[in-house]
Protein backbone atom coordinates (compact mmCIF):
# COMPACT_ATOMS: atom_id res chain seq x y z
CA UNK A 1 0.00 0.00 0.00
CA UNK A 2 1.35 3.41 -1.00
CA UNK A 3 2.25 5.56 1.98
CA UNK A 4 0.90 9.12 2.01
CA UNK A 5 3.64 11.75 1.79
CA UNK A 6 4.06 13.86 4.90
CA UNK A 7 4.28 17.56 4.16
CA UNK A 8 6.24 20.05 6.21
CA UNK A 9 4.34 22.58 8.31
CA UNK A 10 4.46 26.13 6.94
CA UNK A 11 6.15 28.43 9.46
CA UNK A 12 4.52 31.57 10.82
CA UNK A 13 6.26 34.69 9.52
CA UNK A 14 6.75 38.04 11.26
CA UNK A 15 6.23 39.99 8.04
CA UNK A 16 5.93 39.65 4.26
CA UNK A 17 9.64 40.20 3.71
CA UNK A 18 10.47 37.18 5.87
CA UNK A 19 7.86 35.10 4.08
CA UNK A 20 9.10 36.22 0.67
CA UNK A 21 12.68 35.30 1.62
CA UNK A 22 11.51 31.90 2.82
CA UNK A 23 9.60 31.04 -0.37
CA UNK A 24 12.49 32.29 -2.53
CA UNK A 25 14.58 29.39 -1.26
CA UNK A 26 12.00 26.79 -0.16
CA UNK A 27 10.69 23.96 -2.35
CA UNK A 28 6.91 24.42 -2.21
CA UNK A 29 6.34 20.75 -3.10
CA UNK A 30 7.59 19.91 0.39
CA UNK A 31 4.68 21.92 1.82
CA UNK A 32 1.83 21.40 -0.67
CA UNK A 33 0.42 18.54 -2.71
CA UNK A 34 0.39 20.27 -6.09
CA UNK A 35 -1.40 17.32 -7.71
CA UNK A 36 -4.52 18.43 -5.82
CA UNK A 37 -4.19 22.08 -6.79
CA UNK A 38 -7.06 23.73 -8.64
CA UNK A 39 -7.11 26.89 -10.70
CA UNK A 40 -9.03 29.72 -9.06
CA UNK A 41 -10.25 33.07 -10.31
CA UNK A 42 -10.25 36.28 -8.29
CA UNK A 43 -12.67 38.45 -10.29
CA UNK A 44 -12.35 41.52 -8.05
CA UNK A 45 -8.57 41.45 -7.81
CA UNK A 46 -6.99 44.23 -9.81
CA UNK A 47 -3.52 43.39 -11.12
CA UNK A 48 -0.83 45.72 -9.90
CA UNK A 49 0.87 47.78 -12.56
CA UNK A 50 4.37 49.08 -12.80
CA UNK A 51 5.56 52.04 -14.81
CA UNK A 52 8.32 51.25 -17.29
CA UNK A 53 10.25 53.15 -19.90
CA UNK A 54 10.18 51.51 -23.32
CA UNK A 55 12.04 52.95 -26.28
CA UNK A 56 10.32 52.28 -29.60
CA UNK A 57 11.12 53.43 -33.11
CA UNK A 58 8.93 56.45 -33.91
CA UNK A 59 7.36 54.67 -36.89
CA UNK A 60 6.35 51.67 -34.77
CA UNK A 61 4.79 53.91 -32.13
CA UNK A 62 2.93 55.82 -34.84
CA UNK A 63 1.57 52.54 -36.25
CA UNK A 64 0.40 51.44 -32.80
CA UNK A 65 -1.33 54.78 -32.26
CA UNK A 66 -3.12 54.51 -35.62
CA UNK A 67 -4.33 50.99 -34.80
CA UNK A 68 -5.43 52.07 -31.33
CA UNK A 69 -7.31 55.03 -32.78
CA UNK A 70 -9.14 52.73 -35.22
CA UNK A 71 -10.20 50.55 -32.27
CA UNK A 72 -11.01 53.58 -30.11
CA UNK A 73 -8.72 52.45 -27.28
CA UNK A 74 -5.70 54.15 -25.71
CA UNK A 75 -2.51 53.10 -27.46
CA UNK A 76 -0.90 51.91 -24.21
CA UNK A 77 -3.89 49.64 -23.55
CA UNK A 78 -3.58 48.20 -27.05
CA UNK A 79 0.11 47.54 -26.48
CA UNK A 80 -0.70 45.67 -23.23
CA UNK A 81 -3.29 43.58 -25.09
CA UNK A 82 -0.79 42.72 -27.82
CA UNK A 83 1.92 41.83 -25.31
CA UNK A 84 -0.44 39.64 -23.28
CA UNK A 85 -1.62 37.82 -26.43
CA UNK A 86 1.92 37.14 -27.61
CA UNK A 87 3.01 35.91 -24.20
CA UNK A 88 0.04 33.51 -24.01
CA UNK A 89 0.80 32.28 -27.53
CA UNK A 90 4.47 31.69 -26.68
CA UNK A 91 3.56 29.92 -23.44
CA UNK A 92 1.16 27.60 -25.28
CA UNK A 93 3.76 26.87 -27.96
CA UNK A 94 6.38 26.05 -25.33
CA UNK A 95 4.09 23.89 -23.23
Amino acid sequence: MKQKKQFKKIPVFKNEDKERAFWDSADSSEYFDWSKARRVVFPNLKPSTETISLRLPAALLADVKVLANKRDVPYQSLMKIYLAEMIRREQRAGA
